[in-house]
């Protein structure tokens, strides 16, 4: 309390805390990573929508998508693809699962008008139930041009 009182006085905003969006993968050298690149990864959707209203927790569910794609990628325009999405949808609006696997792929926007020059792809990976125990974050393949 004495710090944010501080921070008031002094006229700057109070740092926010980050939150780390996957557990286990922080990205190191953001400028020496390639261009293009996937990665497979968990997301654990329980720690985000719990206490989230039930008939808003699918769409929900799209976004955190979107938001650890923003994060672990870097690209501001995030796709999900179909089978992704139906496989968050799959149990109703308000069963969504509490682990999903998903592969992220960062590719280059063909279209010259575009505004973002990269963009990324989401597509699922199918995991049985019990065996997300030990899958980390890790990159499937490096894919220079």
């Amino acid at each position: 309390l004495k710090l944010q009182f501080l921070y008031l006085i002094v006229g700057t905003s109070f740092p926010a805390r980050e939150q780390k969006m996957v557990k286990g993968y922080t990205p190191k050298n953001k400028q020496n990573r390639p261009e293009l690149f996937t990665i497979d990864t968990t997301i654990h959707m329980h720690k985000y929508l719990k206490g989230r209203t039930f008939k808003k927790r699918a769409p929900f569910a799209c976004k955190v998508v979107r938001k650890v794609a923003k994060t672990l990628m870097g690209t501001e325009d995030n796709r999900i693809e179909v089978r992704l999405n139906k496989a968050i949808w799959s149990q109703g609006v308000k069963g969504c699962p509490v682990r999903i696997r998903v592969r992220m792929e960062r590719k280059r926007n063909e279209d010259d008008e575009a505004k973002n020059k990269l963009y990324t792809v989401a597509s699922y990976v199918r995991v049985r139930k019990g065996d997300f125990k030990g899958l980390t974050t890790k990159r499937v393949s490096n894919d220079e041009e």
